[in-house]
């Protein structure tokens, strides 16, 4: 059987942490940001987690699984 490849693009996206998590980047943080409030803009910016419920496909796509 062969082996399962990894999805580039979603690599180049999420990164996997010591604990088995994956990382991945916030939406709505690059352009159109001038009707947003600076807290909002600020939160964009940070990292958040993969959700539990897509987990499974991240690790997929990261050929993890």
């Amino acid at each position: 059987m062969p082996k399962i490849k990894t999805h580039k693009a979603s690599a180049k996206r999420m990164k996997v942490r010591k604990g088995g998590t994956i990382k991945r980047r916030n939406a709505y943080a690059t352009h159109l940001l001038g009707g947003r409030s600076s807290k909002r803009k600020r939160g964009a910016r940070k990292n958040s987690l993969v959700s539990s419920a897509d987990m499974d496909k991240a690790r997929l796509a990261l050929g993890l699984k």
